[in-house]
């Protein structure tokens, strides 16, 4: 159950034995149904969660009351909302569960004894917490000076395996277009390739 987490660990630390023990003891393992909504808009994050099976994304509603997608977390992916899980104040997200999801959680109180515990732990979290700032920042910068259908070839180009498993209009509210807009993209690259 394990062996993943600590290969996705050991990217960017190594741990001795009873570090790996530590670790692991302060792990819960927790298994969500899908379409379960893990933490709702208002309330305080209560976990940081490691998808060992699953597919999860984060979305908030606007001023319309339509769900925008902000990510989506699959296999060997953290989800949390960062902001609500460190400073303790209430989500402006909603996070659930796509598929039947399985994670590994940490609780703030264990995240806090891992991090007292084991310290070099902290460069496992900053470097996380530096791509996921930077894959934020490059989703930024791509809305603002892509195309929809560039926007949509790229993210098909990097995460290749996410359109297979979520309805389309989750992708579509991702890339801020209408679900017919997604359709027509998709009609269009089917209809090269067969060409």
């Amino acid at each position: 159950m394990f062996e993943n987490i600590i290969n996705s660990v050991s990217k960017y630390i190594t741990l001795t034995e009873e570090e790996e023990t530590v670790f692991t003891d302060l792990l819960e393992r927790r298994e969500v149904p899908k379409k379960t909504v893990m933490l709702r808009e208002g309330e305080v994050c209560q976990f940081e969660g490691y998808i060992i099976k699953g597919c999860v994304r984060i979305y908030y509603l606007n001023e319309n009351g339509f769900e925008v997608t902000l990510s989506f977390a699959i296999e060997d992916w953290w989800v949390s909302d960062i902001a609500s899980f460190h400073e303790r104040k209430p989500s402006a997200f909603f996070i659930e569960a796509l598929e039947d999801t399985e994670m590994l959680v940490l609780t703030p109180h264990a995240k806090e004894e891992l991090l007292l515990s084991v310290p070099k732990f902290e460069r496992v979290f900053r470097i996380l917490v530096q791509r996921n700032l930077s894959s934020v920042q490059d989703r930024l910068v791509k809305t603002i000076s892509k195309t929809a259908t560039e926007r949509y070839l790229e993210f098909v180009e990097r995460y290749p395996t996410i359109p297979l498993r979520v309805p389309q209009y989750f992708i579509a509210s991702y890339l801020g277009v209408s679900p017919e807009f997604v359709s027509t993209i998709r009609k269009r690259l089917t209809a090269k390739k067969e060409e």
